[in-house]
C-alpha cells in the first residue's frame, strides 16, 4: 500500500482549469487568424490598396493645386473614410453575389459562398463601414461624403447586378472605381474642374484592360458563374482584343494630357510615354496572340503601370530639370 502522501489524487481546480485554457489556446488563436482572414477576403483588402492609392493622388495633387498643403490629420481621415466605404461596397459586392461565387473556382471558397458568414452577418457589416466612412468624409468636406455615397450606391446598386445581365457592366463598373480620387481631390479642397477628370480618365481607361486581362484568364470560371463577361461571349476573342487595344491607346493619350496642358512638366510627359507605349505593346501581344500568358502578361503589367505613372505624377514638380 502507497503511503497516504504518495496517494494519487485529483488535480486542483485551478490546475485543471489552468490546463484546459492552455489546451483552448491554440484553437482560440486558430479561430482568431481565420476569422482575420475572412474578413481580409470580405473586404478586398487587396482592392482597397489600390483604391487608397488613387485617393491619395487625388488629394496630393488637389492640395497643390489650391495651395493649401498637405494637411496630416485631414488626410488621414480622407483615407480611412475612402477604405470603409470601398470595403463596405466589396461586402456588398459578395454578398449579392454569394450564390454566383459558389459556382466559380475561383470564388467559392470565399466566406459568404463557404459558409463560415452568414450573409446578415455580412450585411450589419456593409452596414457599420458604409455609415463610418461617409461620417468620417463628412468631417473632412461634405463633397467628398457625396461622392464616396455616389461610387458607393453606383458601385453596389448598378455595376453589381449588371454583372449577370450584360458584358457592357465592365464599362459601367469602370465610373466607380475611377470615382475614388475625385473622393481626394474634393476632400483637399479642390474643385472638380479639368484636371480633376484628367485623373478620372486615366483611372477609368486603366480599368478596362487590366480587367479584361483578368476575364480573359478566368473566362471558363465566369461563365460557370453566369457572369456574361465579353470574354464568354466574345469565344473568338475579337471584340475583347479590339477592346483592350483601343483603351490602351486612350490611356496613353489621356495621361499625357497633365504634361499637355502645363499640369506637369516635360520629365511627367517622358515617364507616361514610356509607361503608355509599353502597357500599348502588352496590349497589342494579348489582341494578336490571344493566350493566357499574353492575359497573364497584360495584367502584370496593368499592375506595374498605374502605381509608376502615379508615382511620376505626384513627385514630377521634384524632377523638374532632370530631363
Amino acid at each position: 500500500m502507497k503511503p497516504a502522501a504518495l496517494i494519487e489524487s485529483p488535480a486542483p481546480a485551478p490546475l485543471l482549469e489552468n490546463a484546459t485554457a492552455k489546451s483552448r489556446a491554440p484553437e482560440l488563436s486558430w479561430r482568431l487568424t481565420s476569422t482575420l482572414h475572412d474578413l481580409f477576403d470580405l473586404t478586398k483588402a487587396r482592392v482597397s490598396l489600390l483604391v487608397l492609392l488613387t485617393t491619395l493622388v487625388g488629394f496630393v495633387l488637389s492640395a497643390r493645386q489650391v495651395g493649401s498643403g498637405l494637411a496630416s490629420w485631414p488626410l488621414l481621415i480622407t483615407l480611412l473614410g475612402t477604405w470603409l466605404v470601398a470595403s463596405s461596397a466589396a461586402v456588398m459586392n459578395q454578398l449579392i453575389e454569394k450564390d454566383h461565387d459558389a459556382r466559380m473556382v475561383r470564388t467559392r471558397s470565399r466566406p459568404l459562398p463557404a459558409g463560415r458568414l452568414a450573409p446578415y452577418e455580412a450585411l450589419v457589416l456593409a452596414i457599420v463601414l458604409v455609415l463610418a466612412g461617409l461620417g468620417l468624409l463628412s468631417t473632412v468636406q461634405l463633397a467628398a461624403a457625396a461622392v464616396a455615397a455616389v461610387t458607393f450606391l453606383s458601385y453596389v446598386f448598378v455595376y453589381t447586378p449588371l454583372k449577370r445581365i450584360t458584358h457592357l457592366s465592365t464599362v459601367v463598373g469602370a465610373i466607380p472605381g475611377a470615382l475614388p480620387p475625385l473622393i481626394g481631390w474634393v476632400a483637399a479642397g479642390g474643385s472638380l474642374s479639368g484636371p480633376a477628370w484628367t485623373l478620372f480618365g486615366i483611372i477609368f481607361f486603366w480599368q478596362l484592360p487590366h480587367f479584361l486581362a483578368i476575364a480573359w484568364l478566368y473566362r471558363e470560371d465566369y461563365a460557370r458563374g453566369g457572369f456574361p463577361m465579353l470574354t464568354v461571349v466574345d469565344p473568338s476573342g475579337g471584340a475583347t482584343a479590339r477592346q483592350v487595344v483601343s483603351n490602351s491607346l486612350a490611356l496613353l493619350l489621356v495621361s499625357l494630357f497633365p504634361a499637355l496642358t502645363g499640369q506637369t512638366g516635360v520629365t511627367y510627359f517622358w515617364v507616361a510615354l514610356v509607361l503608355g507605349v509599353l502597357f500599348l505593346a502588352c496590349a497589342v501581344w494579348l489582341a494578336l496572340a490571344r493566350t493566357r500568358l499574353a492575359a497573364r502578361v497584360l495584367l502584370v503589367g496593368s499592375i506595374v503601370y498605374l502605381p509608376l505613372l502615379l508615382i511620376a505624377m505626384v513627385l514630377e514638380p521634384s524632377w523638374r530639370g532632370l530631363f
